[in-house]
């Protein structure tokens, strides 16, 4: 059994014996020889032993030797008894002829169980269960006569045979694919940014940001292992958000494709290049963007008075409703009104005028509209005045460009 020591010594017989060729006596073991007596004394080992016996066995000091018995044994009479004292024991010399080999007598020996076991009260030796005293850290194991010390998985058995040492796993076989954490009988795994353990606890896979949520870009979300990216369409850079996207103004970096005779206009994420107004008879042009119709001019009795030409832009699908363009008479005369409409361009029902005060309107988007879409509306103010009864209108040409994307 580890840990314990069992020694049987029976010597009975000090013996003094001359070393051959030197006349000094020795004694044997179990025995000190007394310098002043010149005799051989019994050594108390269960004195001079530091834990001569161990867990339930007890010391006991015999002529020449000691005696690990468990507590419970009845052979044990007391302290330090001989269990060799008998009646029929006989005295023998202290010490032996020199020259001549010890005659030992033969002597009747107490009823001793061998290590491991005791004695029951049937006189049988029956097993000591050594596990019931914890002996062992972690597991134990009854064997008949011993024990053993086994220890639990993620940790090793210390050189003492009972105690348990954790076991490093990362610093060993490391299991893990990216980041190992040692535990106390165990390890956890770790994955980097980016990543996500599988459901084996070891491997990571790459986390893919991007399906978390539509909102991560404003554009769109380019997943790459470990991390993603943001990027924007052409016509657009990438703000120092990482995930915005804002118009790059071609018109006034000049990078555009508009010749000398154009007009470039900026879009969200893009240009148009817009060509000179033309006129058509009877319309005159008085002006970059206005075409005039000659009152004297008898074509001119059923046409709008002016025709001015502006230009917009929106984004695709601009929420609605939405006040996006106005539209006023600049000169006011006494008992005249306008009437506010859009003459074309609204077939699709998308806009509707409304009148905001006596001489201005408001264009209103009803209807969320889709890029890329070029749209043209003529707005239409109409003037009566039945003081001098006259009646008469101008017109906006309003051209309205719906950019690809909604920002």
């Amino acid at each position: 059994m580890p840990g314990f020591k069992r020694i049987l010594t029976v010597t009975v017989l000090a013996l003094c014996l001359p070393t051959p060729g030197n006349a000094q006596q020795q004694c044997t073991n179990g025995f000190d020889l007394d310098r002043s007596s010149g005799q051989c004394l019994d050594v108390d080992e269960c004195r001079t032993i530091p834990e001569a016996c161990r867990g339930d066995m007890m010391c006991v000091n015999q002529n020449g030797g000691y005696l690990c018995i468990p507590r419970t044994n009845p052979v044990y009479r007391g302290p330090y008894s001989n269990p060799y004292s008998n009646p029929y024991s006989a005295s023998y010399p202290a010490a032996a002829p020199p020259l001549s080999a010890p005659n030992y007598p033969t002597i009747s020996r107490p009823l001793i169980c061998r290590f491991g076991y005791q004695m029951d009260e049937s006189n049988q030796c029956v097993d000591i269960d050594e596990c019931r005293y914890g002996y062992c850290q972690q597991l134990c194991a009854n064997v008949p006569g011993s024990y053993s010390c086994t220890c639990n998985p993620g940790f090793t058995l210390n050189e003492d045979g009972r105690s348990c040492q954790d076991v490093n796993e990362c610093a060993t076989e490391n299991p893990c694919v990216q980041t190992c954490v040692n535990t106390y009988g165990s390890f956890i795994c770790r994955c980097d940014p980016g990543y996500e353990l599988e459901d084996d606890g070891v491997h990571c896979s790459d986390m893919d940001e991007c399906s978390f949520s539509e909102f991560l870009c404003q554009h769109e979300c380019v997943n790459q292992p470990g991390t993603y990216f943001c990027s924007c369409p052409a016509g657009y850079i990438l703000l120092d958000d990482n995930r915005s996207c804002q118009d790059i103004n071609e018109c006034e970096h000049r990078n555009h494709t508009c010749i000398l005779q154009q007009t470039c206009y900026n879009l969200q994420g893009g240009f148009k290049c817009i060509d000179p107004i033309r006129c058509e008879e009877p319309y005159l042009r008085i002006s970059d963007n206005r075409c005039m119709c000659p009152a004297e001019n008898p074509g001119c009795r059923d046409q709008p008075f002016t025709i001015l030409y502006r230009d917009m832009d929106v984004v695709s699908g601009r929420s609605v409703p939405a006040d996006i363009f106005q539209m006023q008479a600049t000169t006011r005369y006494p008992g005249a009104y306008y009437i506010f409409q859009i003459k074309s361009g609204n077939e699709g029902r998308e806009f509707y005028m409304r009148q905001t005060g006596p001489i201005s309107a408001t264009l209103v988007m009803t209807r969320p509209i889709k890029g890329p879409r070029d749209i043209q509306l003529d707005l239409e103010m109409i003037t009566v005045n039945t003081v001098i009864n006259f009646r008469g209108s101008s017109v906006i040409r309003l051209r309205i460009y719906v950019s690809q994307y909604p920002f």
